[in-house]
């Protein structure tokens, strides 16, 4: 992959290393026909995963397994209307107040402290909250962090700068995760399923 990108240098032993800096990559080459690549994977400026992909042994819930209740909740998020700029948390908590769930109060960065216990896309139920506390886009974001619903089949839904966005999971944990591990759970500690 990175021999195609010219990415590489060959030294005399034949072992090639990577020319970009920012990276510890290397390939150590035998011969012509055998090649063990070793890549570190790539951080961000705030040492985070830069691409947060899911393992395809670790699979999060399909929106097909879930149960009536999670799949109500799925059909609230999508009639709830957007909440303003910097509400992401405000957007969530009205779903789940439109469910009769109670309310639960509070930014996303408490929301995640106090109910997103899991990094483990295995332990993703459809309905749970996927919440960093910190990000780098504005200022609400790095004071605030960012929240959004799991929507089942690899979806999030969160409401950013006054509207609503579906977006893939790996793709959203990726864009919010670059401050902080993205992590979920059920708000106020209500399971809608197993």
């Amino acid at each position: 992959m990175l021999a195609e990108r010219g990415l590489l240098t060959q030294a005399p032993d034949g072992t090639r290393r990577n020319r970009n800096r920012s990276h510890q990559h290397f390939e150590h080459t035998r011969d012509a026909q055998q090649t063990n690549v070793i890549e570190a994977e790539p951080l961000t400026i705030y040492h985070q995963p830069a691409w947060r992909a899911i393992d395809p042994e670790r699979k999060p819930q399909a929106l097909m397994d879930a149960s009536a209740r999670q799949r109500d909740l799925v059909a609230l998020a999508h009639a709830t209307p957007a909440a303003e700029a910097d509400q992401c948390a405000a957007w969530v908590e009205r779903v789940f107040l439109r469910m009769g769930l109670g309310v639960v109060t509070g930014d996303a960065s408490a929301l995640y402290h106090a109910w997103c216990q899991s990094s483990d896309t295995r332990c993703l139920r459809v309905g749970m909250i996927v919440a960093v506390p910190a990000h780098p886009y504005g200022a609400g974001g790095r004071s605030w962090g960012h929240v959004g619903l799991y929507l089942g089949d690899s979806r999030v839904r969160h409401c950013t700068d006054g509207r609503l966005v579906d977006a893939p999971f790996e793709l959203w944990a990726s864009v919010y995760g670059v401050m902080a591990e993205p992590r979920w759970g059920w708000l106020g500690g209500i399971a809608l399923g197993s």
